[in-house]
């Protein structure tokens, strides 16, 4: 039984729409990325002070694209090392740094896509290490999505059980319960918010180039600090495991490992033009959307248009508004997007050193996806070598 959460469209009706689709399930589908995208914002937001007008207009426009470019959900997603490294680091890293960075990523994988370099990665990664990466993935969210869930564990419990529920429904799409689940339990645990949120006011704006901010010490430090140690997750997530996901669920609209590098490279370039962040083609975040029933680009066309509407508008209001999202409910969601991922790395082989290389792949997958990327590449050499027999 399929896992997809529209049950009327499966895997090979996909192929009879390839055009955008705007219908209830993308509109529930376009919000099945929030547990990654509004934590990392906030962090970005609150901790490094990063102006949310060109983070949430970047995003914005990104979502619209890649909507209209690709037409599956290809989505766009905070970089998690960096992010991580520069929220829990803040003391030591600057905007300029975040923004060298973006910089870095965006010519890195520009050169990676362009002088097919990635041809001769994707060659030699086998199925059982891009399963494993997946697996990896789905299990740090499940984990993830459960110590989110902790901060409230009874209005997890209900939004869990409600959610299995209705994912096997036809009528109700089980985001949007989810979304009125979060609020009632925002206003329940927090009624003073009633009050908070007649703050938020119309008050627009448009974003600025941040390109004359950033000195050369913020490229040197951002690459060093934050750009590199990025790009084996991004190797490993953003680019080999969202290809294989893609490409699977949707092969009627394929990518490469070229178009996909290239397009991250455009797209942290600009974000970082307008004082964005650096971002990526997460396969996660595709297994958000999917899960709570995206079955085009139509789902991130909607998502764009909503976070250009709030940042160009709303911006200097945005952290009230996104009080309305407890933690709780955004850990189900990254819960079941979790679950998405995991449950499709099942097709990894039949021989028993396809277990192995699997398991562990997604094991160091759950610590480091570079460290799992390459734990997978070396594993998976040695059994064809004979090295190793199990």
């Amino acid at each position: 039984m399929s896992l997809i959460s529209q049950p009327e469209v499966t895997e090979t009706a996909a192929v009879k729409t390839p055009r955008n689709l705007f219908d209830r399930y993308e509109w529930a589908g376009a919000f099945g990325d929030l547990g990654t995208l509004i934590p990392f914002a906030m962090g970005y937001i609150v901790i490094m002070k990063i102006d949310p007008l060109g983070l949430l207009v970047a995003f914005g426009i990104l979502f619209i694209c890649s909507g209209l470019y690709y037409r599956t959900p290809v989505p766009i997603q905070p970089m998690k090392a960096i992010g991580s490294a520069a929220i829990t680091q803040a003391a030591v890293i600057t905007p300029g740094m975040v923004w060298g960075a973006g910089i870095f990523t965006g010519i890195f994988w520009l050169v990676m896509g362009l002088t097919g370099t990635l041809e001769i990665i994707s060659r030699i990664v086998t199925k059982p290490v891009v399963r494993g990466i997946v697996l990896g993935l789905g299990l740090s969210f499940i984990m993830e999505g459960i110590k989110m869930m902790r901060s409230d564990f009874i209005a997890a419990v209900i939004a869990l059980v409600i959610t299995f529920m209705l994912l096997a429904g036809r009528r109700i799409p089980a985001m949007f319960v989810l979304l009125i689940i979060g609020l009632i339990t925002t206003l329940v645990r927090s009624p003073e918010l009633f009050k908070e949120l007649s703050g938020i006011h119309f008050d627009f704006q448009l974003p600025r180039f941040v390109l004359g901010q950033i000195t050369w010490s913020d490229f040197v430090k951002g690459t060093l600090i934050l750009g590199i140690p990025q790009v084996p997750l991004t190797l490993g997530n953003a680019v080999i495991a969202i290809t294989a996901e893609n490409n699977r669920l949707f092969p009627e609209r394929p990518v490469t490992e070229k178009k996909i590098a290239v397009s991250q490279g455009i797209l942290n370039l600009f974000s970082t033009l307008l004082g964005g962040i650096p971002i990526c083609h997460g396969a996660g975040g595709m297994a958000g959307h999917v899960r709570f029933g995206a079955r085009t680009g139509g789902a991130l066309i909607i998502l764009g248009v909503v976070l250009l509407a709030t940042g160009l508008c709303f911006s200097s209001s945005i952290l009230l508004i996104f009080k309305i999202f407890p933690l709780s409910i955004l850990g189900v969601i990254l819960f079941f997007a979790g679950l998405e991922l995991a449950a499709f790395a099942r097709d990894a082989g039949s021989e028993k050193s396809d277990y192995y290389t699997l398991l562990i792949t997604a094991g160091f997958a759950t610590w480091n996806m570079g460290a799992g990327f390459i734990a997978g590449i070396i594993i998976q050499e040695l059994f064809k070598r004979k090295v190793f027999k199990v």
